[in-house]
């Protein structure tokens, strides 16, 4: 958030995400800059809600300016398609003119908000998939490392963070159970040792 703005990171599974907007008292008019970290239905397919909603709000005149959607290129043909076969014709439109799906490079920098926002490629073993850093206005670094655990040819990019998000599937006791390891994913135990090592 930045003032009253909010870059929003992916936007889930479905139409959940208006509803967790709304319980967290954040306007959608206010959501100018979302990124959509991979093609997983769990972080995509709400986004056809957002563009949706937002394309919407343009039409009554109540949603200022543009929505930049980043992603990185894959994510861009995948995005409009997904809009195109399930919302109306008068909304899809929107897409292009006021709704812009914005590819982003593995190490670019873009200007969001007030903030200068790095992206990079979390180098996946799965569906392409990139992340971000930033610095904040009050000096620290805050990462998001994608939905996959660390891959240390990113150092670069995560270590010395202050705010560090990263995928935790299950406790570390439950691992026998739940089985992250068989699905690319990490334990919180070890997500948090390796926020202590970097």
């Amino acid at each position: 958030k930045d003032g009253d703005e909010y870059f929003m990171v992916d936007a889930g599974g479905g139409n959940g995400i208006l509803r967790i907007l709304e319980d967290m008292d954040v306007d959608l008019c206010h959501i100018h800059s979302i990124f959509v970290t991979h093609e997983h239905t769990d972080h995509i397919l709400g986004i056809v809600w957002m563009a949706r909603m937002v394309a919407a709000a343009m039409k009554k005149g109540k949603y200022k300016g543009e929505l930049q959607i980043y992603c990185h290129q894959g994510l861009v043909d995948t995005i409009s398609t997904i809009c195109r076969l399930t919302i109306q014709g008068k909304f899809y439109k929107m897409i292009g003119s006021r709704i812009f799906l914005v590819p982003v490079e593995d190490g670019e920098t873009v200007h969001i908000l007030d903030y200068d926002v790095t992206f990079f490629d979390i180098l996946s073993t799965k569906a392409r998939q990139f992340g971000f850093t930033t610095i904040l206005k009050n000096g620290r670094r805050f990462t998001c490392a994608g939905d996959e655990p660390y891959n240390a040819e990113c150092r670069p990019y995560v270590e010395g963070s202050d705010w560090l998000l990263h995928e935790a599937f299950c406790l570390y006791r439950d691992r026998d159970i739940f089985e992250p390891y068989e699905k690319h994913h990490s334990t919180v135990k070890e997500a948090c040792e390796l926020a202590k090592e970097l």
